[in-house]
């Protein structure tokens, strides 16, 4: 599938400004992806990862847990290409499993095509809120049942504040980040694109971080946490025990 258009977060028209984008328009990406990373034991051998873009949190997964193979889903070729060509160069991609997928269509149906289970863990970043709230829950419930005993979930996101008084501080913490940077706000805006509907994904469908932790609760996860927060993006999981 090679589309012609940007899918919901591809967000930048060349796949090649994302990595260099991202950091700049969110605060703290690196030290999110270190936080979500460290709570995946490293002696993890199957680890699906949802969502994989460009392969930024495979190559922290993979460096950190030395024997793993890591089932990387994303419906976007151009973002698969791209990280599977990122893994060459750095001699990773023997390691990778490569799915070209709508991972809400697993949440609907149940069906993890091409993945092993059970699951040592399932990771994500920026990814899941692209699903409305009910295909987020279900999704939980999908991952849980893929999971090994004492498997885990962890997953990076932007959320919601929690009261609407809060709005303006989350948005000014992220402003502010984006001032601090080299790259002007005109300059990286110049270069996003705003991606069309595609299947389950759509533009952001952002939750209170309350209601991923009692989607998780339901979706029988135990040890349920926040591992990182920063204003309006959090590394949140747990266990199946």
């Amino acid at each position: 599938m090679n589309n012609s258009e940007n899918y919901p977060g591809e967000v930048f028209a060349d796949t090649a400004d994302f990595d260099s984008g991202i950091r700049a328009l969110v605060p703290h990406y690196d030290e999110m992806l270190h936080a979500l990373v460290q709570a995946v034991p490293a002696d993890s051998r199957q680890i699906l990862e949802l969502g994989c873009g460009t392969g930024e949190l495979t190559v922290k997964i993979l460096q950190h847990c030395p024997n793993a193979q890591v089932y990387a889903v994303d419906y976007s070729s151009r973002m698969l290409q791209f990280a599977r060509h990122k893994l060459e160069h750095l001699g990773l991609v023997g390691r990778v499993s490569w799915i070209e997928a709508d991972f809400g269509n697993w949440a609907e149906s149940g069906l993890f095509a091409g993945v092993e289970s059970p699951l040592d863990a399932c990771i994500s970043s920026l990814a899941i809120h692209h699903l409305r709230d009910e295909l987020k829950f279900k999704l939980f419930e999908r991952i849980h049942d893929r999971l090994h005993q004492d498997g885990c979930f962890w997953n990076a996101d932007p959320v919601l504040p929690e009261a609407e008084a809060l709005a303006a501080v989350y948005e000014e913490a992220r402003n502010g980040w984006i001032r601090e940077q080299p790259i002007a706000l005109e300059e990286i805006r110049a270069k996003m694109n705003r991606g069309t509907t595609h299947g389950h994904s759509s533009h952001d469908h952002l939750a209170p971080l309350s209601m991923h932790l009692d989607f998780l609760s339901k979706a029988q996860f135990s040890t349920v946490d926040i591992l990182w927060k920063y204003y309006g993006f959090a590394v949140f999981g747990g266990y199946r025990s």
